[in-house]
């Protein structure tokens, strides 16, 4: 029986601004502050987390991938034999190179093309194949609206392995993204670019984000009144994004970062937009409370949007010290699918996982299952 052929791009630098707190990976620049800032790319990680899955199906498929980082790297380290093609030029590797990646293996008749990145490398895929393949993408931006993305980087290889045993349909998804200039100035816009085919399982693809809808004013202060009358000033509070968690300090009558993490401390904000090593230095000898709000349309607790709240600062901070607030519309939303997690370290998904209180409104909470 002929091998299937199994396409593999990896975006290098997909999610390297994540934990430094640069709300994304866009432009020279950008990838050029967040290593200056300790960053350490995700996305080989990530992938190998992927290809790791697919062991059911090696005999089956013939790894198609571009050289070294982009691929090549990933499919050594599970030691999966690959057909490597194209050309780049090592640690200097750009969209450009996404968009001929993605042509070569269209021509090259790919069954499946597995690509780790973010909203940004979906649109470079999307810009460069269309729908004339089924795709899939590995998780591993800093923001990922779109829905072409497995839930997870182990998931990903396990819908792989679904849609090579024919076990699985495919559907067209969105290709979302933002302007990442502009959400570095607290403007969130989400655009629709286009949809790409993915084979899909309800459970095992992320949804598409959805912007919050400012909620119902009532609620969101509502929300704000219980958890500051839970607020000691024993402990410091980590506020991750978001318009419910921002209703909390706006009550506080303290100015928060939309799509930044902040930092509270006896009525007075001690860290704004802070990323991973300010929090880690904070909390040195200090206790600490995360106050998180889920992603709308998606329920992502942490690995979206809020990396700087890393596995060492979860940690450090522990389960019984973490507080959802969410309004009921955006429970709702998920239609009993539960909240999800995305850390990048599974003992940590695992240690947060099963079900967690939710602060839904004054003297109210629910009981919410989560997930991974």
């Amino acid at each position: 029986m002929k091998r299937k052929k199994l396409g593999l791009i990896v975006n290098p630098i997909a999610g390297i601004g994540g934990r430094v707190g640069l709300k994304g990976s866009d432009g020279a620049e950008i990838q050029k502050k967040a290593l200056e800032l300790g960053a350490i790319p995700q996305s080989l990680s990530r992938a190998t987390q992927t290809l790791t899955r697919l062991t059911p199906i090696e005999n089956d498929v013939e790894i198609v991938t571009y050289p070294s980082e982009m691929g090549e790297d990933a499919a050594k380290k599970c030691s999966f034999r690959a057909n490597v093609i194209g050309s780049i030029n090592k640690g200097k590797t750009t969209s450009k190179d996404t968009k001929s990646a993605a042509r070569d293996m269209l021509n090259l008749g790919v069954d499946l093309l597995l690509f780790a990145g973010g909203d940004g490398t979906a649109r470079d895929v999307y810009n460069s194949i269309g729908e004339e393949a089924v795709v899939l993408g590995i998780p591993a931006g800093v923001k990922i609206n779109s829905a072409v993305y497995a839930t997870n980087p182990e998931t990903a290889g396990d819908l792989a392995v679904s849609y090579f045993r024919g076990h699985c349909r495919v559907k067209e998804a969105e290709v979302m993204d933002v302007d990442e200039e502009a959400i570095r100035q607290g403007i969130v816009s989400a655009k629709l670019y286009g949809y790409l085919k993915v084979p899909f399982h309800r459970r095992l693809i992320q949804g598409v984000k959805t912007p919050s809808s400012g909620g119902d004013k009532e609620v969101m202060n509502a929300i704000a009144c219980e958890v500051i009358d839970r607020m000691s000033g024993d402990y410091l509070y980590i506020i991750g994004p978001g318009t419910t968690t921002r209703a909390i300090t706006a009550k506080l009558g303290l100015d928060k970062t939309l799509i930044g993490v902040d930092v509270v401390s006896k009525g007075k904000l001690i860290g704004v937009d802070v990323n991973e090593a300010l929090l880690l230095k904070l909390l040195e000898g200090n206790r600490a409370k995360i106050i998180i709000t889920p992603i709308g349309g998606q329920g992502y607790l942490f690995g979206r949007g809020n990396q700087q709240i890393s596995p060492k600062v979860i940690k450090k901070v522990g389960k019984e010290n973490i507080m959802i607030v969410a309004a009921p519309e955006k429970i709702h939303s998920l239609r009993g699918r539960p909240f999800l997690l995305d850390t990048g370290d599974r003992v940590v998904d695992k240690m947060l996982s099963g079900y967690m209180k939710v602060i839904t409104g004054y003297r109210e909470e629910i009981i919410y299952k989560v997930s991974y």
